[in-house]
């Protein structure tokens, strides 16, 4: 199932993943800064999606209180919750 995420505070407008087996899988972000988010997706493709979302939560971008990547640990959360709620 494929999970799509509205992103604040962040250049990045919305972030998309799938979660397989409890894995991440296709991670793309819509805007933002494109090199370093392709990077992030790439080194994401097929971790344990609990793990990623530990990794990534709280990560601040500048002088911002958030940032992409701990965007993408959020949108993880919820989706993990939904699918525990199945």
């Amino acid at each position: 199932m494929t999970y799509k995420h509205r992103n604040k505070g962040t250049c990045s407008s919305f972030v998309e993943f799938d979660i397989k087996d409890g894995k991440l899988h296709n991670v793309k972000f819509t805007g933002g800064c494109n090199g370093n988010l392709q990077g992030i997706a790439a080194l994401l493709e097929g971790m344990d999606a609990k793990e990623a979302a530990s990794r990534l939560k709280g990560l601040q971008c500048g002088f911002k209180t958030t940032s992409c990547p701990d965007q993408l640990s959020k949108a993880i959360e919820e989706a993990l919750l939904d699918k525990e709620a199945i």
